[in-house]
């Protein structure tokens, strides 16, 4: 075909040039849609001539359909990994507190082992039994006037008692030392006689007897000091007339304590109480009364003169 100038075409020449030109311009630019996967519908057209021409219509999409696609799935693993991030936290969450509780369990069982164990181990203490070491108070014995004549006064101790009397009896007597009490003076009545250890029937024949168990002279706690009143030479016939402020001394074998009368009271045989230890040196001097009678008891008490 002999190429002519534009001015020399005709209109209806011009017109098939043009859609020609926009053919091929169409299918270019639906190669180039296909190729970047763009959404493209083609529609037919028709020429001045009637002839159906394939003219692409193309409908762009605002973005790329695989590259949206990418985003959703991108969003939904997010979606997904945000879940299984946050039931992986409540399970580590839940697995702490599973472990205190289980640490905090395990502590509880071992001190309740613990405590099982000791109570196992300590035996229960039973409540202490007091110490008897008198049923009645010292030198108790009958009258010397009386039909049997002096003899120990079983009748004044309580019947229960009686039986611990052997036990009491067989007491055994404490090493001599130097500390022991050896001699016992009361200025103001005339005493002055020996002590000796023990207060059974055959001691108080011998001096002033010592109950057993009671410190020496100058220790803390309380001396128990007995005596006949009216046989074996009525040591302590006169104390009833001691007054408060009188001394009485005691001498071991190495030096000489002085004690202060501070009282006297008449008790019955039975007040054993009299005989308590005391937390400081004190002296109790205890005998028959009244004289020749013998039915109750006379106890003098004195404290440690201070040095």
């Amino acid at each position: 075909m002999v190429d002519k100038r534009p001015e020399d075409l005709s209109v209806e020449e011009l017109r098939r040039l043009l859609l020609d030109k926009r053919r091929v311009n169409r299918r270019d630019r639906l190669e180039r849609f296909r190729r970047t996967g763009r959404v493209v519908s083609i529609t037919p057209d028709m020429d001045s001539a009637g002839e159906a021409i394939a003219i692409g219509r193309v409908v762009e999409t605002p973005e790329d359909e695989s590259a949206q696609s990418e985003r959703n799935a991108s969003k939904r693993a997010n979606r997904r990994r945000g879940w299984t991030d946050n039931l992986l936290l409540g399970v580590e969450v839940l697995a702490v507190v599973v472990f205190v509780g289980v640490v905090v369990n395990v502590f509880s069982i071992l001190r309740t082992l613990n405590q099982e164990a000791a109570a196992a181990i300590q035996q229960p203490t039973s409540a202490p039994t007091a110490l008897i070491t008198a049923v009645v108070l010292p030198s108790g014995h009958t009258p010397p006037n009386s039909a049997q004549g002096a003899q120990p006064n079983v009748a004044e101790i309580p019947e229960h008692l009686r039986p611990l009397v052997p036990s009491l009896e067989n007491i055994p007597v404490p090493t001599a030392g130097p500390q022991q009490g050896i001699r016992i003076q009361i200025p103001a009545i005339g005493v002055d006689a020996p002590i000796v250890q023990g207060d059974g029937w055959e001691q108080l024949k011998k001096g002033v007897a010592q109950h057993l168990g009671t410190p020496n002279p100058g220790e803390n706690g309380n001396i128990v000091l007995s005596a006949h009143n009216d046989i074996f030479g009525e040591i302590f016939r006169e104390l009833d007339k001691l007054q408060p402020g009188d001394i009485v001394m005691l001498y071991s074998s190495t030096r000489q304590y002085t004690y202060v009368i501070t009282g006297t009271q008449l008790v019955e045989p039975t007040r054993v109480e009299v005989m308590a230890p005391t937390p400081n040196a004190s002296v109790t001097l205890i005998s028959c009364y009244p004289y020749l009678i013998d039915n109750q008891r006379i106890v003098v008490s004195a404290v440690l003169q201070n040095p």
